[in-house]
């Protein structure tokens, strides 16, 4: 028995869901529209403010689709009405970091800039050189882009230099100097 595909999602103030034929269901919120096409055995019913998920039978394959029907319908549910947000920081002397139009570009330390062309749906911050928040509606978009930033240049366990995420902690190595020291 799923314990997450169980629960019921409520459905915030402000937020409009319709699900049409084929199980398509589209999320409009203050903060956009979400649309997406889950598999057709699931059973999506919206009523009284709260949505429900359902599953025909108890083979092993409905199971796992069951819940992650839910979490999905969720997020997407959450992701209109407040949207998801995440921020990055990026370490080093002489890192950093600037919106330019449709473009966020870095300089970490190569020869050369670092460009991204900005998604879209996507919605890039610099508060300063040193911090980039990336916001949007998508939970997988956002997740998505921020880490493709962080993987240009991941923080390195020795000095620590490099992108990585808010509140994010970097276990740090002995060098080869401190070890002979000893």
């Amino acid at each position: 028995m799923s314990r997450i595909g169980n629960k019921a999602i409520t459905v915030p103030a402000g937020v409009e869901i319709t699900v049409a034929d084929g199980n398509e269901v589209t999320v409009k919120g203050p903060q956009g529209t979400l649309t997406k096409k889950f598999s057709p055995l699931m059973g999506i019913e919206v009523k009284d403010g709260t949505v429900k998920v359902t599953r025909p039978n108890e083979e092993k394959h409905t199971k796992q689709l069951h819940g992650t029907t839910r979490a999905l319908l969720a997020t997407m549910i959450e992701g209109t009405h407040t949207g998801y947000k995440k921020e990055l920081e990026i370490v080093g002397i002489g890192y950093r970091a600037a919106v330019n139009g449709k473009k966020l570009e870095m300089l970490l330390g190569f020869s050369h800039p670092v460009d991204f062309d900005i998604w879209d749906d996507i919605k890039v911050e610099c508060k300063d050189a040193t911090h980039i928040a990336v916001s949007g509606i998508d939970k997988q978009r956002v997740g998505e882009f921020a880490a493709n930033i962080r993987a240009v240049k991941k923080p390195e366990p020795y000095k620590g230099k490099g992108i990585r995420y808010k509140d994010e902690h970097v276990r740090r190595k002995e060098g080869k100097t401190a070890a002979a020291k000893k």
